[in-house]
């Protein structure tokens, strides 16, 4: 068995998917989260000076979703053929569009354009995804793609906590196929079980 160790800081953002894909593998990992003020010591070490990196047997990966996808072919949450994982690479894709529309506003540290970039984020953009992303769960028996668990699902629920104090709300609250996709993938025993002993962090 490989021997795997998520590089991250302390709070789950874009390491939880990892985090949620080695639990739902079974997979014993270690779980690295230093400080911030660690960071300018450890970024020279990271490929591209970026992280989350998951290191395999001491060989250094990164890129969140590049990760995920080589963890889900482990365990079967990627596609049964390449129009099936265009089907979830899309649903992550558009998704991934969404976190970063979140994330420009959360991330701007000028106090005006921030103020300027939230009625039209509040407004339009966040019910614009949440309609959409719920239209295409419905289409998907509940999934996101493929009518079937893939690991854009599992991407997708474990970003909630860290999108929902972006967006200031729960994204998912008004939203039942949604909401019904976060309960189930969170009702996942051997994810269940990371949620329940993983260290607290508000994002």
């Amino acid at each position: 068995m490989p021997a795997y160790k998520l590089i991250y800081f302390p709070v789950k953002a874009l390491a939880e998917p990892i985090r949620f894909l080695l639990s739902y593998m079974e997979q014993d990992f270690e779980d690295y989260r230093f400080e911030r003020e660690q960071w300018p010591e450890i970024k020279p070490k990271m490929p591209f000076g970026k992280v989350p990196v998951l290191e395999v047997d001491g060989k250094q990966l990164h890129q969140s979703a590049a990760i995920c996808r080589y963890l889900a072919k482990q365990c079967g949450l990627n596609g049964k053929d390449a129009w099936e994982d265009l089907q979830i690479d899309i649903a992550f894709e558009t998704f991934n569009d969404f976190r970063a529309a979140v994330s420009s506003y959360h991330y701007d540290h000028h106090e005006e354009s921030k103020k300027l970039k939230w009625e039209p984020l509040s407004k339009e953009t966040i019910p614009y995804y949440q309609a959409n992303f719920e239209e295409l769960a419905k289409n998907n028996g509940g999934y996101l793609a493929n009518g079937k668990l893939s690991w854009a699902d599992i991407y997708f629920v474990a970003c909630l906590d860290y999108m929902n104090v972006m967006a200031k709300q729960d994204l998912v609250e008004n939203t039942p196929t949604l909401k019904k996709l976060r309960d189930e993938v969170l009702a996942i025993p051997t994810i269940k079980k990371w949620v329940e002993k993983r260290p607290q962090s508000e994002v």
